[in-house]
């Protein structure tokens, strides 16, 4: 460990970058394939689970499990291969999480939210510490067990604190890579395989963050606004869209109110393709135009949340 920590360099820029397929790799922490067999396996896993201690952060927990090589070995020689880490989510219950969430990041994407939280909250991230880059040993399984413990130690400080936690570099590391990709989608016309990925996205923020929250409200009314802009809605667009109703009740955040009304529409129109009694929505909708609020020709779900937070998919 302590070799591998004197290769660095004194820069905390990209790391992604493997030396080579034979370097630094040594035993104990975790079983290596055959170079034949190396395709699509994992380099490292983590030799135990990491310890669940109920409440030690304020709603979840962060455990990186495996790393492995991209790309494979033998495919897109032009691309320098790098280690990607499979980091799961918590929710933080009395017992083991049942449902965690996993997503996949780079040490570049770690390094970016260290470097930017650093930069906006010096005084905060002054003592933390972060693995640095290295010249050479980058497939070494020491250096991967000792990056994954800082990377889910540095998650934990996060997540602990309100100021580092509502900052907009943490929902970019834990959302961005997915929900660009689901606009992506979005943006083809392809909401089917868009919706599973906003799942997901929605799952893990709110395990992270408060159920009315700014990073989650956003998320649940893109995932009602990609379930019902298919001519047909999706089979899970009615328990999106409950959910998104309730989470609104109470919601004082002006900037997150102008997604109300749009909301509503899209509800009671959902509300009449499956021929359900839509007079609750009505009735606020009307409470609300008799209070003087505009609540006809006014921008769609899709739009409004656009104006909010921009994206790739078509308005």
């Amino acid at each position: 460990m302590r070799a591998a920590m004197t290769r660095r360099s004194n820069d905390g820029s990209n790391d992604d970058e493997l030396d080579s397929p034979s370097e630094g790799i040594e035993t104990g922490t975790l079983a290596i394939k055959s170079n034949e067999n190396m395709k699509n396996e994992f380099i490292w896993l983590r030799p135990n689970r990491r310890r669940f201690t109920p409440m030690n952060s304020p709603k979840a927990y962060f455990e990186i499990s495996k790393a492995k090589i991209m790309p494979p070995e033998g495919e897109d020689v032009t691309v320098k291969r790098y280690v990607i880490y499979d980091l799961i989510i918590h929710q933080q219950v009395e017992q083991r999480d049942p449902n965690p969430v996993l997503i996949e990041r780079r040490y570049t994407d770690f390094a970016k939210l260290f470097l930017s939280l650093k930069s906006e909250h010096p005084q905060l991230m002054n003592n933390i510490y972060f693995p640095k880059k290295v010249l050479i040993g980058n497939f070494s399984t020491d250096l991967i067990a000792e990056r994954s413990s800082a990377f889910e130690s540095l998650l934990d400080y996060i997540s602990g604190s309100t100021t580092l936690k509502d900052s907009k570099y943490f929902v970019s590391f834990l959302q961005d890579h997915e929900l660009n990709k689901a606009c992506m989608y979005l943006d083809e016309r392809r909401n089917e395989v868009a919706v599973p990925i906003l799942e997901n996205c929605f799952r893990l923020l709110n395990k992270i963050f408060m159920d009315r929250s700014r990073p989650v409200l956003l998320l649940l009314c893109r995932l009602v606004a990609a379930c019902t802009t298919s001519p047909v809605p999706h089979q899970s667009a009615d328990k999106w869209a409950e959910l998104a109703l309730k989470r609104y009740e109470g919601v004082c955040d002006t900037e997150l109110l102008v997604l109300y009304i749009p909301l509503l529409q899209t509800c009671s129109h959902l509300w009449w393709q499956r021929g359900r009694d839509k007079k609750l929505i009505t009735e606020r909708l009307n409470d609300m135009s008799k209070k003087g609020i505009q609540v006809t020709n006014g921008p769609s779900l899709t739009q409004a949340l656009h104006s909010l937070d921009p994206r790739t998919e078509t308005i």
